[in-house]
């Protein structure tokens, strides 16, 4: 391709403009266009194409005048990749397309050259209809002839180039780091990848370059990104990919207000200059993570709609009602959210809204209904007037709305209701799906427990800076310390998160060791970083974003997604097995292929 001018190829033997350039200023100049025919259509002797490239589409005529000409049109078919010449001309009145850019003009064609011809594809690419999703992966390279896919790519690299833009107009550097390195915890399997030259030892394909960037702190960059690659061997989910490419930023001598600030007008920018979504409210709410659990019950809250959750613990304890009384006894708690516009609900939906809440842990759900007399429902009977009028004003219910309670450990009560809450938005419609609510999560515990096998591990990772007051609590209280933990999250789904870092040694050391990894552990495992602390690391923190691969459905953004049944890579694949021969002390790396699965 040679050199672009002003965002679009330069002239050449094949095209002196794109297809989606022309316009009525255009008419009785001479031009060359090259392309794709995205339609035919004969209509009454004249021969009409769609001719269309990456900038757009433009129509171009064929007359029967031109013998040579006409006869070659008639012979094209849809994907065949040709180059025209022609003068632009105005469309006749009344045929114009005002949904096409270059809807006033044609291109009337005195040459035409076919570049190549196709076969018939596998599937319609000039218009969007349903294709199954693994032949369009098969065939990925005509799906990304459509408009829709075409368009998503585009997107994907108009985000990264301002983020690029943005942070280096704010002093951020751009800094490569490795992708084979040794295997660090990040929480998730490492893909491995043997050595050659160290026989029977492996790199890691990075989950993040969480160690080189605190140490290009240490160095003394300050202010440092990169679009990286991170690789993760995990069941593969509809959001998450193989491989993902994420934002990684950090900063010295900073705070958490202004990491949240300088991300949150990144994010701003990007939303109102790229997309059509109208955001939910600026600047962005900012809940603690306690705050999100008692009022959503998640710390990835949907916060477009309300139906918010009410603890009513308090008026339950009092109460007649043995499963309230009993979960409060036990150290738990009774929550519950008030739904209107449900109408009378019969047997079958009750049973279905306690199946939901049952798939959160719960062992049942309680509900009343408020009508016009007073309560209603399988419990009312346990409730005085006084209390069932308390637990109105607590969720806010009005005449008409279904009051549902879980009573159980709290864990199990914000999961169901969580899920309740969920299905009621979506049940009711109570969501603009063109509205983007963003809001930050912030003040994560530093730590949790793990029930399974009975220890204290990192609710993040191990290198999150406590909050400051926090720090005794680390030699008494590990599980109540608050961590400088924060998360981005929109509509309900995760989009990014970060953390002041530990910059002390000592400190980092004491979590090693709440976490059972001992010294020498942890010499061995993170030694380069624990040195590099001991030089005047900076305090500092950073933000992981995964930006456009975190979607409902990643592989629509990708070009070439890791996954089968993708053409050149079919991930994964079988290696070549003579440079992994057993015993090839020059080319191998002592594991015979079939073991590595």
């Amino acid at each position: 391709m040679h050199r672009e001018e002003n965002g679009k190829p330069s002239a050449n033997p094949y095209r002196t403009h794109t297809a989606g350039e022309l316009r009525a200023k255009n008419v009785g100049e001479r031009v060359r266009l090259a392309g794709w025919v995205n339609r035919r259509r004969d209509h009454g002797g004249l021969i009409f194409i769609d001719l269309r490239d990456r900038w757009g589409i433009t129509q171009v005529t064929f007359h029967p005048e031109a013998e040579e000409v006409f006869a070659a049109a008639e012979e094209l078919r849809p994907e065949w990749s040709i180059s025209i010449e022609g003068e632009v001309v105005e469309r006749p009145e009344g045929n114009e397309n005002p949904e096409l850019p270059t809807g006033e003009i044609e291109v009337s064609a005195t040459s035409l050259v076919v570049l190549n011809e196709s076969e018939t594809p596998p599937f319609e690419i000039d218009r969007e209809r349903p294709v199954d999703e693994l032949l369009r992966l098969k065939y990925r390279y005509l799906d990304l002839r459509r408009t829709r896919m075409r368009e998503n790519v585009i997107f994907r690299h108009q985000v990264v180039k301002h983020m690029r833009d943005y942070l280096t107009a704010r002093g951020f550097v751009e800094i490569e780091t490795p992708l084979l390195t040794a295997s660090t915890p990040e929480g998730a399997r490492d893909y491995l990848v043997p050595s050659r030259l160290y026989p029977g030892e492996f790199y890691a394909l990075p989950q993040s370059p969480q160690q080189f960037k605190q140490l290009l702190m240490v160095a003394g960059f300050e202010r440092y990104f990169q679009i990286a690659r991170a690789l993760r061997d995990e069941d593969q989910r509809g959001d998450r990919q193989p491989e993902h490419t994420q934002l990684d930023l950090e900063m010295s001598y900073t705070t958490q207000g202004e990491i949240l600030d300088l991300v949150e007008g990144l994010y701003a920018e990007i939303v109102e200059g790229y997309t059509e979504k109208r955001m939910f409210q600026k600047p962005f709410p900012r809940l603690t993570y306690a705050e999100a659990m008692d009022r959503y019950g998640t710390d990835k809250p949907d916060i477009r709609f309300g139906l918010e959750i009410s603890d009513v613990s308090e008026i339950a304890r009092g109460s007649e009602f043995k499963v309230f009384r009993g979960a409060m006894e036990s150290g738990g708690s009774v929550r519950g959210i008030a739904v209107g516009g449900l109408g009378d609900l019969t047997r079958r939906e009750i049973d279905e809204l306690i199946e939901i809440a049952k798939a959160g842990g719960a062992r049942g759900l309680a509900y009343l209904k408020i009508e016009a007399e007073g309560l209603s429902g399988p419990i009312a009977k346990f409730f005085s007037a006084e209390e069932g009028e308390a637990l109105e004003e607590a969720l806010g219910a009005r005449e008409g709305d279904y009051m549902f309670f879980v009573a159980d450990k709290d864990t199990v009560v914000f999961e169901s209701l969580n899920r309740l809450r969920l299905h009621m938005r979506d049940r009711l419609d109570l969501a603009n799906p063109n509205v983007l609510a963003l809001c930050w999560v912030t003040d994560f515990p530093l730590f949790e427990w793990n029930e399974d096998e009975e220890r204290i591990e990192p609710m993040h990772h191990m290198f999150t800076m406590p909050r400051e007051e926090d720090v005794p609590l680390l030699d008494t209280e590990p599980l109540e310390v608050i961590g400088q933990l924060y998360d981005l999250v929109a509509n309900g789904t995760e989009l990014a998160s970060g953390s002041i870092r530990i910059h002390r040694p000592d400190l980092q050391q004491k979590v090693f060791s709440i976490v059972n990894i001992p010294p020498e552990e942890a010499e061995r495992r993170f030694g380069a970083m624990l040195e590099a602390f001991r030089y005047g690391a900076p305090p500092h923190g950073a933000r992981r974003t995964p930006h456009t691969d975190q979607t409902p459905n990643p592989k629509g953004r990708r070009a070439t997604p890791a996954r089968r049944p993708y053409p050149l890579n079919s991930f994964p694949g079988s290696p070549d097995a003579t440079p992994l021969r057993s015993g090839d002390d020059t080319s191998g790396a002592g594991v015979k292929a079939d073991t590595l699965g």
